[in-house]
């Protein structure tokens, strides 16, 4: 039986409802512009829900358009620029299926035609009203005749084609459901791409954000392999609401918890979630990983990744993002701030005023102009950190592991023992290796200079606490900032540690990175990362996973394969390419000791046998397919 797809098009096949936008031309220098455009919008809202007759909402709005017939030039240039995202990127299903395809619209022919023209729909299947034309110009009416100028006119339109077929009708207004209620319809799509209406919605056999869930559901061609709308992601922990922002407008359902989530909280609401995204809180265990059956990746929306079991994600074939740069510079000038304030004594002061205490004395305060920085690890953080504290005029020292370049001016130091002799403040910049715990303890602060300052910005396990503490209060150590610490709440509420209380002790609750540009800088990068992974296959970036950084897709079907590292898999994979015929156009695979990942680019239309041929593959951990 032959299907016909009957389509909406102002807010359906377009962002817009047209004569909204012919207002804002023809009302471009009216004083009352907006006053006119609200009430444009106010009728047709009317008429699209059945509130008033369609014949009334014409009347209307054509009376307050004051339009011309030259005006619907520059309409139509504006349309062909807000065809719906979906729509436009679907052309080769209008193309294809052109002979099924009826544009069945309240709007106007006039402008109608020469945009779905463009998408291989010709006039004669092009069902709308014609203006009017005084003999200047002026729009100063609509064909009466017509049966889509009144009410229900898309029911008579339809019963006139008589269609011998399955009948489905895609649009955004109640004028579109009303002919599935008058039996004239099979089946109705609500198109909530552009608006959502929820008398619409509420009538629906189907909800459609886009085309590509039309196209899915009817087993059509499209341009994306499965729509994004089924693809959710879950952001916990407050994430910025930027990256909620950037998923939505790329199609993904976006859900926003504004906490962590303990492990069985998790594992109840992973079960079907694609992508997750968390801070610092939120422990993603091997149990957690193991009991999410859909998860795809995992974005960290912070440096750390401590909280995530790296191992299991790669074992499961789950990918891991984080933000190592975006930070960087909220942290570095936090340190800075707090090597001033601990050099000058400002937070004594500060208290002691606070409890109403005038104590003005130079004793204890210094400038920093001239003194001895020592950055232990230099990083993205130390590094620059390193470049601000000597434009103060400080001489900077800094100690890694690692052989790493000196910027500036900045000193090389041998041993850490070496930098904490010399070094008038020390703030520490060190990863998240377990190796670092207690890095720096009693011994290494017998190592530093009598009177120096702590800074410790980077893990919380790295200093042994109750050593600082007796440090600080033997003065041993004249002043120390922590940011972070050995064992942290995972909401907020009471907190406590040794250090409280104690005079020159700067104590932040993990707040380095968190300023709303960083924020900011986090939502942008990792969602970025985590939607060229989804879209493409992209592991640029990736914390546990090879790096794969792919060229576009070109007319081609790509099978992502993740398998592990163990010999004939990629034979194993390209013999089942080759017995099913396919052409390889592009094959990408990159490894780690673990694992491997292999993209390939096919160049035709393949039996979907393949892809189980494909998934049952030995050593197999999770396979993908993208057009």
């Amino acid at each position: 039986m032959s299907k016909y797809y009957i389509f909406d098009f102002d807010s359906t096949l377009t962002k817009v409802e047209a004569l909204d936008v012919l207002a804002e031309i023809t009302l471009a220098n009216n004083p009352k512009k907006e006053e006119v455009i609200n009430e444009i919008i106010k009728i047709t809202n009317l008429g699209i829900d059945g509130d008033i007759s369609f014949t009334q909402s014409l009347e209307r709005r054509i009376k307050l358009l004051n339009a011309k017939r030259s005006d619907l030039n520059l309409l139509i240039q504006e349309l062909k620029k807000r065809v719906s995202s979906s729509i436009e990127r679907n052309k080769e299903f209008f193309e294809s299926y052109s002979e099924n395809i009826y544009v069945i619209s309240a709007g106007f022919k006039e402008f109608i035609i020469p945009i779905v023209a463009e998408y291989n729909i010709p006039a004669e299947r092009v069902f709308a009203n014609t203006f009017e034309f005084s003999q200047d110009g002026e729009i100063i009416g609509f064909d009466r005749d017509n049966v889509l100028s009144v009410h229900n006119g898309k029911i008579a339109c339809l019963q006139n084609l008589q269609l011998d077929g399955e009948i489905q009708v895609i649009g955004d207004g109640y004028s579109d459901y009303i002919t599935k209620e008058a039996g004239v319809a099979d089946k109705f799509f609500a198109y909530t791409e552009n608006v959502q209406r929820e008398k619409t919605i509420k009538n629906a056999d189907y909800i459609t954000p886009n085309l590509d869930e039309f196209l899915f559901i009817n087993d059509l061609p499209r341009n994306i392999s499965y729509p994004k709308n089924r693809i959710k992601m879950l952001l916990l922990e407050n994430i910025h609401a930027d990256a909620y922002e950037k998923f939505t407008n790329d199609g993904f359902t976006v859900e926003t918890v504004g906490r962590s989530l303990s492990e069985e909280e998790l594992i109840e609401k992973l079960q079907d979630v694609h992508v997750i995204g968390i801070r610092s809180k939120t422990q993603i265990t091997k149990k957690v990983i193991e009991n999410a059956p859909r998860l795809l990746a995992v974005g960290a929306f912070c440096i750390g990744t401590k909280q995530i079991d790296l191992d299991a994600c790669k074992e499961n074939g789950i990918v891991v993002f984080n933000a190592p740069y975006s930070n960087t510079r909220s942290v570095v000038e936090l340190a800075i701030g707090e090597i001033i304030m601990l050099m000058r004594s400002v937070f004594q002061r500060s208290t002691e005023i606070h409890n109403g205490e005038w104590n003005k004395t130079a004793q204890g305060s210094k400038e920093v102009r001239g003194k001895k920085l020592g950055i232990v690890g230099y990083g993205n953080i130390g590094k620059q950190l390193s470049v601000l504290a000597e434009a103060l005029g400080m001489d900077v020292y800094y100690y890694d592991v690692e052989d790493k370049l000196a910027l500036g001016n900045a000193t090389k130091m041998n041993s850490l023992a070496d930098l904490l002799a010399i070094s008038d403040v020390v703030t520490l910049h060190v990863d998240d290796n377990s190796l670092n715990r207690n890095y720096i303890g009693a011994k290494e602060i017998s190592q530093m200079k009598d009177g120096a300052h702590l800074v410790n910005l980077s893990r919380g396990f790295v200093v042994d606490i109750p050593a600082l503490t007796e440090a600080l209060k033997s003065g041993k150590l004249a002043g120390a900032a922590v940011d972070v610490y050995p064992e942290e709440p995972r909401k907020n509420g009471d907190f406590y540690t040794d250090l409280k209380g104690l005079p020159n002790v700067i104590l932040t609750p993990h707040v380095g990175g968190s300023t709303e540009e960083a924020q900011r800088d986090i939502a942008d990068f990792v969602p970025g990362k985590i939607m060229a992974y989804i879209n493409s296959g992209n592991t640029v970036d990736a914390v546990n996973f090879p790096n794969i950084r792919l060229p576009k897709q070109q007319n081609s079907h790509r099978f992502l394969h993740m398998h592990k590292n163990v010999s004939g898999v990629m034979a194993n994979i390209n013999k089942v390419v080759a017995e099913f015929g396919l052409n390889i156009v592009g094959q990408y695979l990159s490894t780690d000791p673990k694992v491997g990942y292999v993209i390939t680019d096919v160049d035709k239309d393949y039996n979907q046998d393949v892809i189980q041929e494909l998934k049952n593959v030995e050593g197999t951990l999770r396979f993908r397919v993208l057009y």
